[in-house]
């Protein structure tokens, strides 16, 4: 193998010791990637951006645990189980964890849900 075949096998295994003159280029070059590349090349690594709730939550302090109210227009479900795991999924980014003790749907005047009431606790 030519000089230079064993100089770029040092490179790429990383053989050369420290303090040698090869050792201080790959070094260079690591530095220079991570300081100079990414003000010319876009790599997409950006945070996903969540998207804040289209719904109100109004929290209020109930005893020992809290009262939520949720507009009915974000809560998903027909049955128990959805509606609970619906109100869960809006609350929990605000609140953390809650256990869901009860809750009560709000009703206007034609019968209409407009709202839920959620009593919960850490």
């Amino acid at each position: 193998m030519s000089k230079f075949g064993q100089t770029l096998k040092g490179y790429f295994w990383w053989t050369w010791p420290r303090g040698n003159v090869h050792y201080d280029v790959m070094v260079t070059l690591i530095l220079a990637f991570i300081f100079l590349v990414p003000h010319w090349v876009n790599f997409r690594d950006k945070p996903q951006e969540r998207p804040p709730h289209q719904t109100e939550v109004v929290v209020q302090q109930e005893g020992e645990g809290f009262l939520y109210k949720v507009d009915a227009s974000a809560v998903k479900g027909d049955n128990d189980a959805d509606i609970r795991e619906s109100l869960a999924r809006i609350i929990e980014p605000i609140a953390g964890y809650v256990t869901i003790d009860r809750y009560e749907a709000v009703r206007d005047s034609k019968h209409n849900v407009i709202a839920y009431k959620v009593w919960g606790h850490r």
